[in-house]
């Protein structure tokens, strides 16, 4: 008898593990979103750690401009033009191709700056001098207002206009939500806002590849002290959270350019439902500022953007 009680409890534990291989294991295959998925939440999961809480001229409003772009700062904006940002939409720019950014704390009516000093110097005020309003931008919202320092600024709609001194090519939008106060101008004077996007899709980044990002475009990331299988398992809890927030539930036909197979949610110790890619845990990073941002990316060696299928990017080889 004791023979076959233990014959039949290993024959129920190879079920089992046959079944949670099923549905997340790295080799057979996941469970379809369909069945796996069943999300009752948004996805996102960026909750903030109070991170860039900007003022006009404290640290949060931005670094100091790179040596080799300080020179360019004051430069004219020449003729405005309406650029076309895939996650942004039309975005404002000046000549050179540079984004144009309006600040929360400034006042169109009447038009008021309020950055000034250090926050001035990363975030240089678009001179109003031979402004032209190129295809696109209605030449009755531009206007001027006279800074503290005499000098003339441009407004857009009343908006006072600035540029970024971390956008150093043509179409970089790095400025882009930083300190929650900053945004790109759009030809109307208005913020700029992000394209209406999945739950979960992917970018192509410039230097990491084609990688998944969650519904404000932010950069999802996986953390190698985790597991997959037999079932996901977060080993990222405490003060780590506060860092790496989870991202919640996604519907399966909330995504597009992820990998459906092992895509699914599960609920951590603390009841919190968590999405996965690849029956991986997947989280968003507090540093990211900005959609686009990859300041999570191989931090502690242990961290990492995610592909469309579940891997780590850019993470060693024996680590997967």
């Amino acid at each position: 008898m004791k023979t076959s009680w233990r014959s039949a409890s290993l024959v129920a534990s190879a079920v089992a593990v046959l079944a949670l291989t099923t549905a997340c294991g790295q080799e057979n295959g996941g469970q379809s979103a369909s069945q796996n998925v069943g999300a009752t939440a948004a996805a996102g999961g960026y909750g903030g750690t109070g991170l860039g809480s900007g003022t006009g001229t404290g640290a949060d409003a931005g670094a100091a401009p790179d040596q080799q772009n300080a020179g360019a700062k004051a430069a004219p904006a020449g003729k405005l033009a309406v650029s076309a940002n895939a996650e942004l939409g039309q975005v404002l720019t000046d000549s050179a191709g540079r984004t144009l950014y309006r600040f929360d704390q400034d006042t169109a009516e009447p038009p008021k700056t309020n950055c000034e000093g250090d926050c001035a110097t990363a975030w240089p005020p678009v001179p109003a001098d031979d402004v032209k309003a190129g295809e696109g931008v209605d030449e009755e919202l531009l206007g001027e207002v006279t800074r503290p320092d005499g000098t003339k600024q441009l407004t857009i709609a009343g908006w006072p206009a600035y540029r970024y001194a971390k956008d150093v090519n043509p179409g970089d939008t790095k400025g882009q939500g930083v300190g929650g106060t900053w945004y790109a101008l759009a030809p109307d004077g208005k913020k700029a806002k992000l394209a209406d996007l999945p739950g979960l899709s992917t970018r192509e980044d410039p230097k990491l590849g084609e990688i998944v990002v969650d519904k404000n475009g932010h950069t999802v990331y996986r953390f190698m002290k985790d597991e997959a299988w037999p079932e996901p398992v977060s080993a990222c809890t405490g003060e780590c959270l506060e860092k790496w927030p989870v991202v919640a539930p996604v519907a399966a036909n909330d995504t597009k350019g992820v990998e459906k197979e092992g895509l699914m949610s599960f609920t951590r110790p603390d009841g919190v439902k968590q999405q996965t890619v690849d029956c991986w845990p997947i989280y968003t990073f507090a540093g990211d500022k900005a959609p686009g941002d990859t300041n999570g990316q191989g931090v502690g060696g242990t961290w990492f953007a995610v592909s469309p299928d579940g891997k780590p990017v850019g993470a060693p080889a024996k680590e997967e």
